[in-house]
């Protein structure tokens, strides 16, 4: 990873979230980030069939934790570090390695100060959570700036289907008190061709964070990614991408595959509708490598691990957290007096 001088007095600067500028912690002297243009699209098939050769490539030094697998990318002169996954001291060689070069960056927005405050505030409002956690500083050396790989892919779809149309009616049954109106459907085989166009189908290139965590993340404003550049990186670091090029696309297709079966019901009519086929042939398809930027903490309370989450553009929070069994007990014999209480109240009445 890349370090930058400051202008005025020769320190490292770093990119100060929310700007476009690289500040200096020691002068305060700002160094502007050239971050005109868009990121460019590139063509899919043209990379997929030489990735070598088409595709840019940069080297970076990364460090990879043996705890939980991630790669991420190592301070300067760094030999060992604490993983802010999962919160495992890391001590591994720093190995160079040549990676598909991102194209696009989501700059930081969300500083660390309200990163930290927001922490504050979501475990605050945890129902049973333990008081000494609340009281206690968990987060303040652990919690980390990173940005997780993705892909996005933009494309159109042209699916050719078969399935029934379903027409509801009704029919009266039944005679005397047990007459009745029911609801049938008459099925019709159907066929037919529909189009959709995609755009930026986000798929997340890491397995390191629950799945459910980072999806709860969204939505991430796209329309805001930058050319990349190294600068935005100053100060932070980046995971490297676990699911390549062509694995990312097979998620974006099961992604894309719910609003496909909409548009086919759609253009099926009627008042139900069933898919028994359908085939999806895919053109135009482009693809950016992007980095996303979350604040991250793996925080650790009384010997067990936790993880912790901002999206460092929305602020959005998620998180695992303990829960005090004696606060849940206390709640449950509450509880019961309170339904005793009630019981013994209509006994009497």
């Amino acid at each position: 990873m890349r370090s930058f001088p400051c202008r005025q007095c020769g320190a490292k600067v770093e990119y100060a979230p929310g700007t476009t500028v690289l500040k200096c912690p020691y002068c305060d002297a700002e160094n502007e980030i050239g971050a005109d243009g868009a990121a460019e699209e590139l063509d899919f098939l043209t990379v997929l069939a030489g990735l070598e050769e088409n595709a840019p490539h940069v080297v970076v030094r990364v460090i990879k934790c043996q705890a939980c697998a991630a790669e991420v990318t190592a301070p300067a002169n760094a030999t060992s570090l604490s993983c802010p996954f999962c919160g495992t001291n890391i001590v591994s060689q720093v190995q160079e390695t040549s990676r598909v070069q991102p194209n696009g960056v989501l700059p930081f927005h969300v500083p660390r100060e309200k990163a930290v405050a927001a922490f504050r505030k979501w475990i605050a409002s945890r129902w049973f959570a333990p008081s000494a956690l609340k009281r206690q500083s968990l987060i303040d050396e652990q919690l980390t700036g990173m940005y997780l790989p993705s892909w996005t892919y933009d494309c159109k779809a042209d699916t050719s289907y078969s399935g029934q149309r379903g027409d509801a009616y009704y029919v009266t049954v039944g005679s005397g008190k047990n007459r009745r109106t029911e609801r049938r459907i008459r099925w019709t085989g159907v066929s037919g061709r529909v189009n959709d166009r995609f755009d930026d189908v986000l798929v997340i290139a890491s397995h390191t964070l629950p799945a459910d965590m980072v999806s709860a993340l969204e939505p991430w404003d796209l329309k805001q990614v930058k050319p990349y550049a190294d600068e935005w990186l100053a100060g932070f670091r980046a995971e490297c991408h676990q699911v390549d090029l062509k694995g990312g696309w097979g998620v974006a297709q099961q992604i894309m595959s719910p609003r496909i079966d909409s548009t086919i019901c759609a253009d099926i009519g009627g008042d139900e509708q069933r898919i028994t086929w359908k085939h999806s042939a895919y053109r135009e398809i482009t693809f950016k490598h992007l980095l996303l930027p979350v604040w991250v903490s793996a925080y650790r309370f009384r010997g067990k691990l936790f993880r912790f989450l901002v999206n460092a553009r929305t602020g959005e929070v998620q998180g695992q957290r303990p829960y005090s069994a004696w606060k849940i007990a206390s709640a449950v014999v509450a509880g019961l007096i309170v339904i005793g209480g009630i019981v013994l109240v209509v006994m009497r009445s």
